[in-house]
């Protein structure tokens, strides 16, 4: 590699305009012409976002002259020939404007970029060894470090030390396009889990306590090592986090994980409780870190290698976030960060949050994974009434397929069983999972009826028998209404206009005519608002029928309503205290580590 094909650099030039200048030059360009192309969308999240449109100006060069450069179509242009033996370079700018785990972003204060998003591939060369010189900024950048699990390429001239700028290699541009980097000034801190280094890169203002941040993220990650079979699968990993006032996201990476979530979810010195935005936080770093083995190594077959310039479809999602979505506040729970009342909580609202989606009847979690391009990412104000959550689902089914294990084997099964032996059979062997390679390893370890019940849970679209399966673990699970208060069937946008966001599939509000984007003005006479529209429902019953005026973009039109009784989409969790010896041991085994070797 002393002598690398591709090499890049990338250097924020105008950080007052968001712009990244980048330059890639190929040592040896196909001399009937090289083409370049960016790709679509980014491994992980599942929408093609074309991130060839940010980029703003852009130029060929070789021997010191301009090159000729065409583009083909979105994302993809081509260089015309050059002299044998001349190297190739393309020099553009990039937009970055977008504070995302998915793209790039850049001002006076930080830079951050997604590979997929500033570096273009080298058509016929993605195979190839990169390197990349990350170089500072001119007129600012005054305490900028370097945050990325890229590794530093060292021995050449010119190599980063660590935390610095300088340069960086990649075995090839699958790799390089798999590691975001943060630049600015941020707070660092280190921890050991599962026999590797991890660090922790905190930016943007905030107050967090990060030694509390790292006790937990290290309880947390060394659970999921030892799930698996530690050592973690990379040298050294990085939680990439930016402190914002409103956000909440993450996306994995091969040794990575970019994070953005509101600063006043971090802890901070001397909270003692486990605040619910706390949980989320680590729930999120959770569910990241779970991806280090469930979807960046054992990963769909369609997925072996990604096709960046197109969907790439599966109906596996179910299985890769949905079983992620399980085990990220499970692993919470079962390293001992947060309490098995704080994890029923957790339970309660993703139940819940399924119960209040009326697509659930419509949608199987299975297509809502085939779908996700262009239903799950894309949602619009019906989408409620039209879509399934295979994130929220699917940790259901994964919670019933556990629970069932367990029972059913008298604790000697379980998923972590069958994660272990996905993970032996796919992810250290780099083949790709079939479409019905989950449900084969479930026949496997536990008979074809458990993996029967498991297809028709993922492609049918009927309510889970919760109660069913939680009352054996001694929980009780209970339905009820979110309030007595009676329904007009309609999720209003935030903000102190009352503005229809959605109105629910076969609810009082669409039996009337009412529609997503209508504005109540009035109800019976009087003027309201959100919150007044609240107290006045208060003060309602279900069958009462009342008069609305209502503005739809500007026609004023009048509607009357029947309210319903408030939906049972509300569910509660609670823990018998008298159990006997069996059910006991049921509920150690699913909320304490699972230590059961063997095929399960």
């Amino acid at each position: 590699m002393n002598n690398p094909l591709i090499h890049y650099a990338i250097r924020p030039s105008r950080p007052e305009a968001h712009l990244f200048e980048v330059r890639c030059t190929v040592s040896m360009p196909d001399p009937n012409g090289q083409r370049f192309f960016l790709p679509t969308w980014i491994p992980g999240s599942y929408m093609i976002r074309e991130f060839a449109r940010h980029i703003v100006s852009i130029k060929a060069e070789a021997g010191g002259r301009l090159v000729a450069l065409d583009k083909l179509d979105k994302h993809t242009w081509r260089a015309a020939c050059v002299p044998e033996n001349e190297a190739l370079t393309l020099v553009y700018e990039v937009y970055a404007w977008d504070l995302s785990v998915r793209a790039a972003h850049l001002d006076q204060t930080h830079g951050f970029f997604n590979g997929t998003s500033v570096f273009l591939a080298v058509a016929g060369q993605t195979g190839s060894p990169c390197l990349v010189d990350i170089q500072p900024p001119a007129i600012c950048g005054q305490g900028w470090r370097v945050a990325t699990a890229l590794p530093r390429a060292e021995g050449e001239p010119g190599a980063a030390q660590p935390w610095g700028f300088g340069l960086y290699r990649a075995a090839d541009y699958f790799e390089l396009i798999d590691h975001p980097v943060e630049m600015g000034v941020f707070m660092l801190d280190h921890f050991k889990a599962g026999g590797v280094r991890h660090s922790i890169a905190l930016s943007g203002q905030n107050d967090c306590d990060i030694t509390r941040l790292k006790s937990d993220l290290a309880r947390v990650c060394q659970w999921q090592a030892d799930l698996f079979g530690a050592p973690a699968p990379m040298k050294h990993y990085m939680f990439l986090m930016r402190a914002v006032d409103e956000g909440y996201g993450g996306l994995e990476h091969r040794a990575s994980a970019a994070i953005i979530i509101r600063r006043d979810n971090l802890p901070y010195p001397g909270m003692k409780k486990v605040s619910d935005g706390y949980m989320a936080c680590l729930g999120l770093c959770s569910h990241e870190y779970f991806h280090l083995w469930n979807v960046k190594r054992i990963r769909p077959a369609v997925f072996e290698p990604h096709d960046l310039s197109r969907e790439n479809h599966t109906r596996l999602l179910w299985a890769f976030e949905g079983i992620t979505s399980y085990y990220d506040n499970l692993a919470l729970v079962r390293s001992g960060a947060i309490s098995v009342g704080d994890y029923l909580g957790l339970l309660e609202k993703n139940i819940s949050s399924v119960l209040k989606t009326p697509g659930r009847a419509r949608q199987s979690v299975g297509q809502s994974s085939f779908d996700a391009w262009t239903h799950y990412y894309r949602q619009d104000e019906n989408s409620p009434n039209a879509i399934v959550s295979y994130y929220a689902k699917g940790a259901l089914i994964a919670l019933v397929l556990d629970c069932r294990l367990r029972l059913e084997s008298t604790g000697r099964c379980s998923l972590d069983g069958v994660m272990r032996a996905l993970w032996r059979r796919y992810g250290l062997t780099g083949v790709g999972v079939p479409e019905e390679g989950v449900f084969d390893m479930v026949a496997e370890i536990s008979g074809s009826k458990i993996a029967r019940w498991l297809h028709k849970a993922v492609e049918g679209t009927d309510d889970l028998p919760l109660a069913k399966w939680f009352k054996p673990f001694g929980i009780r699970c209970r339905i009820e209404a979110a309030s007595g208060t009676p329904s007009m069937g309609i999720k209003l946008g935030e903000g102190k206009t009352a503005r229809i966001a959605t109105a629910y599939e076969g609810g009082p509000a669409q039996r009337a005519g009412l529609s997503a984007g209508d504005t109540l003005i009035a109800v019976d006479g009087l003027r309201i608002d959100s919150s007044s529209l609240s107290k006045m429902l208060e003060r309602r019953h279900a069958g009462n029928r009342i008069e609305i005026h209502a503005f739809r973009r500007d026609e004023l039109m009048r509607f009357e309503l029947e309210l319903a009784p408030a939906p049972l989409d509300t569910v509660k969790l609670s823990l018998e205290t008298k159990l006997d010896k069996a059910t006991r041991a049921l509920r150690n085994g699913w909320m304490g580590y699972d230590r059961v070797d063997g095929k399960c």
